[in-house]
């Protein structure tokens, strides 16, 4: 079971969090990530970050991700919930959950939940700073070694 959403609201992590486990006695075990705005980047402060998509494509990838992370990991359930539109320094970006029988499942699903969705969920993201001055972010290549090394796994 995976919950998939893009938003422009805030992102209610306790609720999500209850959500993803409430009435499952076969989840031992819930691992999260919760991405935040910076403040700054390359030492730049950040006025505000806007996130753009392609709606249907970016959430046909999410499942995708999320299908591949469920039938590796054996996970119960999963969350994967992105915001788009103009967001400012601390606030949630995105939320993953991965929630599984075993601690280790969960922790590993979550990672590669993350991983994948920085790499392979078509997202844009254009930088405004302090200074007036704006930039899209590049994909980093951090990322990509990140998601390399769960390149066994096949994304739907």
């Amino acid at each position: 079971m995976a919950c998939i959403r893009v938003q422009t609201r805030d992102i209610d992590v306790g609720a999500e969090l209850a959500a993803v486990s409430a009435g499952r006695t076969d989840i031992g075990g819930v691992a999260s990530f919760v991405g935040l705005v910076r403040g700054t980047a390359a030492g730049r402060p950040i006025l505000s970050m806007t996130l753009e998509h392609y709606p249907g494509m970016t959430e046909r990838a999410m499942t995708g991700i999320a299908d591949a992370a469920t039938r590796r990991f054996q996970l119960q359930a999963c969350t994967l919930i992105h915001r788009v539109g103009e967001l400012h320094p601390g606030e949630t970006i995105v939320l993953v959950l991965a929630a599984a029988p075993h601690r280790q499942a969960a922790l590993d699903g979550c990672a590669f939940l993350i991983d994948w969705l920085k790499t392979s969920a078509p997202f844009w993201k254009k930088e405004a700073f302090l200074d007036g001055t704006s930039a899209w972010v590049d994909a980093r290549e951090t990322d990509d070694l990140a998601a390399s090394k769960w390149s066994s796994i096949e994304i739907a």
